[in-house]
């Protein structure tokens, strides 16, 4: 009875000094938490610092996603012979001039896929790679600076594909007005008085317009971190049915050596290219009568940042 008492007095020491001790250490835990909290804060305001300062800022990061299978005799799916493969790749890149007077800030992102889904019991089966995705767009904004926070700015974007059908359609913004910069990294560019150049072989559909410019992007770099975000919108004078946006968001985060894990994903809305995709099928269709919905892609892989 005597040795029964003492093992369930040292269990009931143990698991009290074992509790006491993790509760502890969960105490300690926290505190450096809050330590490295406030020390990433003042690396932040440092960096932020740093990206103000005048001279070129330059840099480049991209994600690459790929997925290739085959199956042989595989007979509890439609095609038992088959092969398949989705490979993207996503660049984005800036170089920036931040001078006391005045900026230049330069822009690039590049969106490339291809698919393929080869029956190997169909000898018509195509077994090549396709065109998936393709997004091109650059930019160059200038400001004259009237503070630190507001400049009279000029902007010039295009955006195409490169793959399939280059510059058919490509479009061309060009137009003045103010650029709000609230913060090193964030830039709003609002141009009341921007020209629309869209070229095309399809001069039916797609139409150049004057309209208004809003374009807004913010670019940082939080440790191993690399993050992009931009919205770019026409907003045509003339019809609504000529305006358009694209909105893009990229993450990297570098694990070693400057590669890691990426995400892309991208929003647009444009009816001119809704429309022209519609005729392809329906002959009778029209600004009034297509589905304009809403254009969506998004690409997980592999990152690299230089």
């Amino acid at each position: 009875m005597k040795n029964i008492f003492l093992t369930f007095a040292l269990v009931f020491t143990c698991t009290y000094a074992f509790s006491q001790s993790e509760e502890e250490l969960k105490s300690q835990l926290g505190s450096k938490k809050d330590s490295i909290s406030d020390i990433q804060s003042r690396l932040d305001a440092i960096q932020g610092k740093i990206d103000a300062l005048a001279g070129w800022k330059k840099g480049a990061f991209g994600t690459i996603g790929a997925n290739l299978s085959s199956f042989n005799n595989w007979y509890a799916q439609g095609s038992p012979n088959n092969s398949t493969g989705n490979i993207g790749i996503t660049v984005n890149g800036f170089a920036n001039l931040n001078q006391e007077k005045f900026f230049w800030r330069n822009a690039g992102n590049v969106n490339l896929g291809w698919v393929k889904f080869d029956d190997k019991d169909l000898a018509t089966d195509d077994d090549s790679f396709r065109q998936a995705a393709d997004v091109f767009t650059i930019s160059s904004l200038y400001g004259h600076k009237l503070n630190e926070k507001f400049a009279i700015s000029g902007l010039g974007e295009y955006r195409t594909t490169i793959l399939d059908n280059f510059n058919d359609p490509g479009y061309l913004d060009v137009g003045v007005g103010a650029t709000w910069t609230p913060i090193a990294d964030l830039v709003v560019v609002i141009h009341p008085l921007n020209y629309n150049f869209v070229f095309s072989s399809n001069d039916v559909v797609f139409q150049s317009s004057l309209g208004a410019k809003i374009l807004a992007d913010y670019t940082r770099k939080i440790g191993m971190v690399n993050f992009k975000t931009n919205f770019s919108m026409f907003q045509s004078y003339e019809n609504g049915d000529l305006s358009n946006y694209t909105w893009i968001n990229s993450l990297g985060y570098t694990i070693w050596n400057g590669i890691g894990l990426g995400l892309e994903f991208g929003l647009r809305n444009n009816k001119q290219e809704a429309l022209n995709f519609a005729l392809n099928n329906n002959p009778t269709a029209t600004f009034e009568n297509v589905d304009n919905d809403l254009q969506t892609y998004f690409l997980f892989g592999l990152n690299y940042s230089f």
